[in-house]
């Protein structure tokens, strides 16, 4: 049996320093303990992790079993812009002029979005080698731009993505999703059932022992008090519908027992600096790395995230987030109105409708009310479920039987 498979993405997140590596890199690691031969195919272009510095079109990596091969490829710097969709171009030419002849056929390809347009060099690659052909859903595009992004259904964008959508769905031999209940929207696409298996963000043993100590005076400065701790952190972007917490900061000022920390950059930080920066009960803390993520975690009492009201969330959720959030052993309270899955599946905290202030500060105080050892016991619960039911190891499993055995 030919065990090699190609993995096509132009975003991959490898193993580095600073970082555990992402879902990509773990499953395909777990599967060359396995006996198989991942290739990955990716590009050096990608602004959210470290990647290695191409002085030629073409480096070819072998890290642990793993062969990585980063095609130089034009780099943006601002995620909605036209530069976007020429790297994207350019990723796909390289894909398509790249000298395959010295790398192994496979016997399995799969096209992991985004890009969408790498399905098109995924059907071709598929009838130049008789292969079969897998599509990995990381993302819903174009419907993610169309909700989030103000972008129109009739943009000559947004219905060119839309075809090479529906163009992946028929012709796929497989579909995974990292989405609970990406078959709702596949049907809605299409018109057809068909089978959709979900293989969701894991945890590795990378990201239990990689913790790192936060930096010196970092907890003396931001988390030191003993109020209760109610914290976001991640990036400070218009997808993450930060507006509901500091507006539930607002109607909070005067309760002197709960604090709100917002942990993270980004391009709305500043925003929100002028307009909530006078409240006493926020504090704004800066971006630490990657592996020090649970050393301020473990600090905290409850952790929060949210989204937009929006039909992306109709089909489930899978985000490194909430698999931080849960491996913190804390209660997670989520503004979001979507298909449930992870926090209810294990008990660990509680969804509130996207959007609705008055119902997260209902559960906000519900939460500072509550015993420490039952604030506890609701995040011990998540810990444990994430880390029975989401390790690589058996993710890869699941993962390794769908793309063999199309």
């Amino acid at each position: 049996m030919n065990k090699t498979i190609w993995y096509i993405t132009k975003y991959f997140s490898p193993q580095t320093k600073t970082s555990p590596g992402g879902r990509s890199w773990f499953l395909m690691y777990e599967l060359a303990q396995k006996g198989y031969k991942p290739i990955v195919i990716t590009s050096d272009s990608n602004n959210l992790v470290e990647l290695p510095l191409l002085d030629e079109p073409v480096k070819i990596q072998n890290v642990d079993g793993v062969t990585l091969i980063w095609l130089k490829t034009i780099k943006y710097s601002v995620a909605k812009s036209i530069m976007r969709v020429v790297s994207w171009l350019h990723f796909e030419w390289n894909v398509f002029k790249l000298n395959k002849r010295g790398i192994d056929k496979p016997s399995v390809i799969v096209i992991s979005s985004l890009s969408l347009l790498t399905i098109v060099n995924g059907l071709w690659l598929k009838h130049k080698y008789k292969c079969s052909l897998v599509l990995e859903v990381r993302d819903i595009w174009p419907l993610t731009i169309i909700e989030e992004g103000g972008f129109s259904k009739h943009n000559p964008l947004v219905k060119c993505l839309s075809l090479i959508e529906r163009i992946g769905y028929v012709k796929a031999d497989a579909i995974i999703g990292t989405m609970p209940n990406l078959s709702s929207h596949i049907y809605k696409t299409i018109g057809v059932n068909k089978s959709v298996h979900c293989i969701p963000m894991g945890v590795a043993q990378e990201h239990l022992n990689g913790e790192a100590l936060l930096p010196l005076g970092y907890y003396q400065k931001y988390l030191n008090s003993n109020k209760f701790k109610i914290v976001h952190a991640g990036t400070i972007g218009i997808t993450n519908a930060l507006d509901t917490f500091f507006q539930a900061a607002l109607v909070l000022e005067n309760n002197n027992e709960i604090e709100f920390i917002l942990v993270g950059d980004g391009a709305l930080k500043q925003y929100y600096i002028e307009k909530y920066g006078m409240l006493t009960n926020v504090i704004f803390a800066p971006k630490v790395a990657r592996n020090q993520v649970q050393s301020v975690l473990k600090e905290c009492d409850l952790v929060y995230f949210s989204v937009h009201n929006s039909r992306v969330w109709d089909y489930g959720q899978s985000l490194n987030k909430i698999v931080d959030y849960m491996l913190s052993g804390k209660p997670i309270v989520a503004s979001y109105s979507g298909y449930p899955s992870m926090i209810n599946e294990a008990d660990c905290g509680s969804f509130v409708p996207a959007e609705d202030v008055d119902s997260l500060v209902i559960e906000f105080i519900k939460y500072s009310l509550l015993e420490p050892s039952v604030v506890g016991a609701i995040g011990k619960r998540g810990r444990d479920w994430i880390l029975t039911n989401r390790s690589y190891t058996k993710l890869a499993e699941e993962f390794s039987e769908v793309v063999f055995n199309v």
